[in-house]
């Protein structure tokens, strides 16, 4: 389907870009365990509260990517054409968006609380705990926005070691903040404080840094006009992405509800596998951040044949890390069942779904990076529609038509899964060798 050719500084450019952020999601991994340790050390409903909290946050991130994707395409652009001063611009309105955009998301949230943690279906016994955590953390979202965007802002000049770090450093003081605040009784309160200062302080290390230039990018403290031709650009790229999160994170939520009406031990099989499928994408998430950068790069350059080789290259990286994983996890699929659940049902599900995860690697590794390109060149509208049709006409639909009708319970809704990674990974990687990508206008 494609000539793939690779040298070794291709490999020592995506190694370089990939490892920092392969590092940072381990880390943002341990950042959300760490926080379910110390809400368990304070009761059940806490962490239920945790975990509440954090499927909203999810959602609300939809809304941040559009502004992350949507940057690190623009400023990889200007990267590429060494034009440090339109480069600047885009940092400069991004940030501008993203404040703007955190404060309205906390404002909302100040004033809807409620009905909101009700509509997830918390009850008054989590209610207890979950709504002052939500305050201390939600209402100052902006803190998460900024991150998440000014991390997009410098791996757009492949600079991912400072955001690895600043979030490195955060975690740290999660930790230590969560220890503190704990021995002082606030307890949940406590919890909440601990990751928002923790996050603020990451925001700030990576404010200073780029106010004192990066060497392309720096933060300019003067002339904060808006310069509405840039925004509109960030956010024709990045709406799309945004809404495919949207289209993504809602879809999740039925296909979670379709699959707690199959049963019980269905439900907590399924949560375990997809608890360890979230290590398998740490490579392809780090070699996919590698792609969107060297394709934004290499158009910015007028160099798109090398955009497309060094993007061909990330993913057959991403698919020989992947497959190693899945190597293992169908190996050691009994042991990690038995890890997470002694319940027999559960085990032999949990063995079942991890085998078919082992299976679907490859595809898994299309899917996330050569989408990642896509969104780097700023084709981000068929990676959309893409979810939209993979998500709710094969995984939700095809699902419930196997889990359900059919019979076949948590291994055909599965079964669905499989189809919609395999048909959206074939087509967007027909989408990709297309070029259409090239032509997109920034």
């Amino acid at each position: 389907m494609f000539h793939l050719k690779m040298n070794r500084n291709d490999l020592k450019v995506i190694g370089l870009l990939a490892l920092p952020v392969m590092v940072e999601t381990v880390l943002q991994t341990l950042l959300g365990t760490v926080d379910t340790f110390f809400a368990g050390q304070i009761s059940d409903d806490a962490i239920a509260a945790v975990g509440v909290t954090n499927l909203i946050v999810n959602i609300f991130i939809a809304f941040f990517t559009a502004v992350s994707v949507g940057t690190l395409a623009v400023i990889g652009r200007y990267v590429g054409r060494s034009d440090a001063e339109r480069g600047n611009r885009a940092l400069q309105q991004s940030f501008l968006l993203s404040f703007f955009i955190g404060i309205i998301v906390g404002a909302l949230n100040l004033l809807f609380y409620r009905p909101i943690l009700e509509i997830s279906g918390a009850g008054e016994d989590i209610l207890v705990y979950a709504i002052p955590y939500y305050m201390v953390v939600v209402v100052p979202i902006v803190f998460l926005c900024l991150s998440l965007v000014l991390s997009s802002c410098l791996r757009a000049t492949k600079d991912n070691v400072t955001p690895m770090a600043a979030t490195g450093i955060a975690n740290v003081l999660n930790i230590l903040f969560n220890i503190f605040f704990i021995k002082l009784g606030l307890g949940i309160m406590g919890l909440a404080l601990a990751t928002t200062l923790s996050r603020a302080f990451g925001v700030g290390i990576l404010f200073i840094w780029l106010t004192k230039g990066t060497g392309f990018l720096r933060l300019p403290l003067r002339g904060w006009g808006v310069d509405v031709e840039m925004i509109r650009s960030i956010l024709r790229i990045g709406v799309p992405a945004g809404g495919e999160k949207l289209i993504m994170r809602a879809g999740q939520l039925v296909y979670g509800a379709m699959i707690l009406s199959i049963g019980s031990y269905a439900y907590v099989a399924h949560n375990i596998a997809g608890t360890i499928e979230n290590y398998t994408y740490i490579p392809s998430m780090g070699f996919g951040v590698a792609a969107a950068t060297l394709v934004g790069i290499g158009l910015g350059e007028n160099n798109p044949e090398k955009a497309h080789r060094m993007a061909l290259a990330a993913n057959a990286l991403s698919t020989i890390f992947m497959v190693s994983m899945g190597i293992i996890i169908f190996i050691f699929a009994p042991f990690f069942a038995a890890a997470f659940s002694s319940t027999p049902e559960v085990q032999m599900l949990t063995v079942g779904v991890l085998r078919m995860i082992a299976f679907f690697q490859p595809c898994s590794a299309i899917t996330q990076v050569i989408e990642s390109a896509l969104q780097g060149a700023g084709d981000t509208r068929y990676p959309m529609f893409l979810t939209l049709f993979g998500i709710w006409g094969i995984r939700v639909c095809i699902g419930y038509f196997l889990g359900i009708i059919c019979g076949f319970g948590l291994i055909g809704v599965w079964t669905a899964y499989i189809i919609d990674i395999s048909v959206r990974g074939f087509l967007l990687l027909r989408r990709f060798n297309g070029g259409k990508w090239q032509m997109v206008a920034i």
